[in-house]
């Protein structure tokens, strides 16, 4: 193909002989889209067909007199709030998100690596952040040691297992055998998906303002909160749930768009269930008078600084008043008994019940009730639900739809795939079901055929049925065959939605919401058959492992006079004339 091969002759040799050849030593993986990233853009506009070659970064470039003549970065980025550790405040001082700009436009990064269209590292972290570290750092001032900061903070707070899929800004899930290891998921193991680093905030020096749409602004420390003569105390079981979750179905299949964030190659882990206390937001807004002039959506900016398009901002999203008002939207400090981690929005988060886990900010400290939704990237330019024939060549903003409400899913969390599973007639399996917006799960079902037949999950197999909460599932699948089998799970919820059939249903090019059917791959070895038995005895009598399957059969599959016997009864071997 044009464009791939070197220009000069490779020498390769094989024995005595050598030969000259243009292919690349990876050409194989490359024809076989194993290297997809570096395949070339083929132009057939014209006549003929050209080869544009992708995307290549030369030299990095650093404009030192440029970035000097900005100022001290400790000075411009300095520490603004007594015992906020990591927090800049962008949002008021357009000045300083000025001075940002031109420090990184003054010099070129390495590019992230790429893992859609060429190998996932085989390492935990699976991706560095790299753009997002050289960013904190080459702004300097009060977001230098953030990097290193969450990291240790990350190590602190999670458990051991996490399978730490982006370093910085940090995003891990838990491994699969822990996602619904309990109904509630314990702290340490609850997913994170942050957008920019951990800021440490001391308690006694926490307080966020309320203002904007409303009659009379206020700035309420977390004891106002916490005093329940002023605020009734609400405690809710929630599951929260990114719209990444799964997001690997839809890239091992059609890669897409890839933001300043790495797109992290999220499983089924990107989900989890605790208990939260906190306050209502409508009673805060009640406390100041209520919202006036049109306000019609609360806006909420988050501690973390968030980078797009070499301009650096706060973390900003929105949520209707209609959420609000029906006291759906809460502002919690415990998350399952404990203190709130830091790593999960010490000392105050919001939790939004049912709706797409990128609105419920962390490290909050302000809401500003506003008219219109959020302008910021996160609600205008990201998470957005796009028709499947846009993408890079033709979206626009007003493409997507805003993602909120969070629709029927459900995953199989063992067997995983491509395993191979000895049963006696039933595959073990369990997994999750969940529906965002107040739905719930009603039925699951499991099939073993690619969803032509379908098994309900008993009732008695399913955790409690809750609003905003997830249904954690196990069931023994009936399984008569041998061989590959595919083995797929769906969910109804209250509302009798269900889950799209395949992946390229719910392929989008923000590679957001993989809401449909959660399908895997087993290899199927039932023991109730006796050939089968007497097979697998003869490994296990021999210390022979049974797999890989992929591995040939260490020892003849019968004897010469079992062969013989065969075509005794059964010639000729060639039909007669």
């Amino acid at each position: 193909m044009p464009g791939l091969h070197s220009t000069n002759g490779v020498e390769t040799h094989n024995g005595h002989n050598s030969l000259k050849t243009t292919n690349r030593p990876d050409e194989w993986k490359i024809e076989q889209g194993l290297s997809g990233a570096v395949l070339p853009v083929l132009d057939m506009t014209g006549t003929e067909t050209k080869a544009l070659p992708p995307q290549v970064f030369g030299d990095l470039t650093k404009d030192k007199e440029a970035i000097k003549a900005v100022g001290d970065r400790n000075q411009l980025f300095t520490r603004e709030r007594k015992g906020w550790i990591g927090f800049v405040e962008w949002e008021n001082y357009p000045e300083k998100k000025a001075a940002a700009h031109k420090i990184l436009t003054a010099q070129t990064f390495p590019p992230n690596p790429e893992f859609q269209l060429g190998p996932i590292p085989a390492t935990n972290p699976v991706l560095p952040g790299t753009h997002w570290k050289m960013w904190h750092h080459a702004v300097g001032g009060e977001l230098t040691q953030i990097p290193e900061d969450s990291w240790d903070i990350v190590l602190e707070e999670k458990h051991p297992d996490m399978l730490h899929l982006l370093q910085f800004p940090y995003n891990g899930e838990p491994p699969k055998r822990l996602v619904t290891d309990k109904v509630i998921t314990p702290n340490p193991l609850h997913f994170v998906r942050n957008h920019g680093g951990i800021p440490i905030i001391d308690k006694e020096d926490y307080s966020f303002t309320l203002d904007g749409l409303v009659k009379t602004p206020r700035t309420f420390t977390l004891d106002d909160l916490m005093d329940e003569a002023k605020f009734p105390r609400v405690e809710k079981l929630v599951t929260m749930q990114c719209s990444g979750t799964r997001r690997i179905e839809q890239i091992l299949l059609y890669p897409g768009q890839g933001d300043e964030v790495p797109q992290a190659p999220w499983a089924e882990g990107a989900i989890g269930t605790a208990h939260y206390v906190g306050v209502s937001l409508k009673k805060v807004i009640k406390a100041c008078g209520g919202l006036i002039d049109g306000g019609e959506h609360l806006e909420f900016y988050g501690a973390d600084t968030y980078f797009k398009d070499d301009k650096v901002m706060n973390y900003l999203v929105s949520v209707p008043w209609s959420k609000v008002k029906a006291n759906e939207v809460l502002l919690c400090w415990e998350m399952n008994g404990q203190q709130l981690p830091k790593i999960h929005g010490y000392p105050l988060r919001v939790v939004v019940l049912g709706y797409i886990g990128a609105r419920s900010v962390k490290w909050l400290y302000r809401i500003k009730a506003i008219k219109n939704p959020s302008r910021a990237p996160v609600q205008s330019q990201e998470y957005l639900y796009f028709p499947q024939q846009v993408g890079k060549h033709n979206l626009k903003m007003t493409d997507g739809i805003q993602i909120q409400e969070m629709p029927v899913s459900s995953a199989i969390m063992s067997p995983w795939t491509k395993q191979v599973i000895i049963h006696n007639g039933k595959i073990r399996c369990k997994g999750w079901a969940y529906s965002g917006g107040g739905r719930w799960p009603e039925r699951v079902e499991l099939s073993m055929d690619g969803g032509f037949n379908w098994y309900t999950v008993p009732l008695q197999n399913l955790s409690e049925k809750r609003k905003w909460c997830w249904r954690t599932w196990q069931y023994e699948l009936p399984c008569d065959v041998e061989g590959w089998v595919e083995i797929v799970v769906r969910c109804w919820d209250n509302s009798l939605n269900t889950q799209p059939p395949d992946v390229r249903t719910a392929w989008n090019w923000g590679l957001h919401v993989t809401s449909s059917c959660h399908r895997i791959s087993v290899y199927s070895v039932n023991k109730t058959r006796s050939a089968t038995k007497a097979r697998l005895d003869q490994f296990e009598k021999k210390g022979i492992p049974f797999g890989p399957i992929t591995v040939p059969l260490a020892f003849p599959s019968q004897t010469w006079e079992e062969y013989e016997t065969f075509w005794a009864k059964n010639d000729p071997r060639d039909a007669r004339e």
